[in-house]
């Protein structure tokens, strides 16, 4: 098969022949994300990873001749977590293409369990592709906070491909004070009123934090007393530093993790997208564009998210 190796961390992909390596069905692929997770292992910020491997995990294809999705947290199903619907959690976890022993989705094939695979109710597989991941994503961090009609909420990185469709996520529940912190305000704007290129003079109940270390310490001084953070991402991996512990202890701030999803939010988010509660906001490239691809988005010239169409 065809596929995007990478030998060496912040260097670039080459496009060569190899085997797809796992456990389980093969998926011919037809499109695959590219996830802010990639970048940093991309990088170099996942050091327990070791190359040459084949990234990418946001994969659509077919099975069997039918569209599928495939859910990309490989679970053992027998731990605590497992058992109660926490796969995201689970003990025993591997992530397709984090993984040397199961290749991911930058890539004609991949072979994973069946039990990781949902059916796709059509063939558009690119807008899956683009906004599986983000909307799962969505749809499990809101969970971790008290929102309603009232609640005041800012989106860091907002223009990215979680931010952007987040911020249509918290549309979706009713949330009316959606801010946006973007660079892109002329874009974002047609999803949300409320966009702004800095915190200062703001203050909100809930920040759902993407970019990480470059904007945490303005998103806890601009969160209200009681206020949550949730800590989604960190784009540039590099360490987190809180620069005024005392005012988060003083305003009894919650920071939350927010752990990816679990397979039965990955449904959901089809059933959304299927149904263009969300809009996918994408931009398409090639496999033998995928260089270009991770530039654009090291630079940030891409809004919302990049799709590597395989086939």
């Amino acid at each position: 098969m065809k596929a995007a190796v990478l030998y060496n961390f912040n260097e670039s992909f080459k496009i060569e022949d190899s085997q797809p390596r796992g456990v389980g069905v093969k998926v011919n692929v037809v499109a695959t994300g590219i996830c802010g997770r990639d970048i940093v292992i991309w990088k170099g910020g996942f050091r327990n990873l070791k190359t040459p491997i084949i990234l990418g995990h946001e994969i659509v294809g077919y099975y069997n001749g039918k569209p599928v999705a495939v859910y990309p947290n490989i679970y053992c199903g027998k731990c605590e977590y497992c058992k109660n619907g926490k796969e995201n959690l689970c003990d025993n976890a591997i992530i397709i293409g984090e993984n040397q022993n199961y290749s991911g989705g930058y890539a004609e094939e991949v072979i994973v369990p069946e039990s990781n695979l949902i059916p796709l109710p059509d063939e558009e597989f690119e807008k899956y592709a683009a906004a599986l991941d983000p909307v799962a994503t969505a749809i499990h961090a809101t969970k971790l906070v008290e929102l309603n009609d009232q609640s005041k909420v800012l989106v860091t990185g907002a223009g990215g491909g979680v931010g952007i469709h987040l911020i249509q996520y918290l549309k979706y529940l009713g949330v009316k004070e959606v801010y946006a912190l973007t660079s892109k305000i002329d874009k974002v704007r047609e999803f949300t009123e409320y966009t702004i290129s800095d915190v200062k003079g703001y203050k909100f109940d809930v920040v759902f934090e993407l970019v990480g270390a470059n904007t945490i310490n303005d998103s806890l001084r601009a969160l209200n007393k009681e206020g949550t953070l949730v800590l989604i991402g960190n784009v540039e991996g590099e360490p987190i530093t809180l620069s005024r512990p005392a005012l988060s202890i003083m305003r009894q701030h919650k920071i939350v993790g927010s752990a990816s999803y679990t397979k039965k939010e990955y449904e959901e988010a089809v059933k959304l997208i299927h149904e263009n509660r969300i809009v996918a906001v994408y931009r398409q490239y090639n496999l033998e564009d995928i260089n270009q691809a991770y530039m654009d988005l090291v630079n940030r010239k891409v809004f919302g998210r990049a799709v590597v169409k395989i086939r």
